[in-house]
């Protein structure tokens, strides 16, 4: 399946399965990033480090991107 057929594929069924598809594969990928928990016995104080400095990193970055940048632009 190629992702034109896909999307040609999505665009005909119902607006309700769409959305049931959509929370379907968002719930999937969440389950397994989820599941990566259970690989590690313990975890490294550095990459615990690392991945909260990512995490906040793309928290400043998606507030900035999403709330702030359009305040910006609406005031200008």
């Amino acid at each position: 399946m190629t992702y034109d057929s896909l999307l040609t594929w999505l665009e005909t069924i119902g607006p309700i399965r769409q959305a049931l598809y959509a929370g379907l594969f968002t719930w999937g990928l969440t389950a397994i990033g989820a599941a990566l928990v259970f690989l590690f016995n313990a975890s490294n104080r550095k990459v615990l480090d690392c991945a909260l400095g990512f995490t906040g990193g793309v928290m400043i970055a998606a507030s900035f991107w999403s709330l702030l940048s359009p305040a910006i632009a609406y005031v200008e």
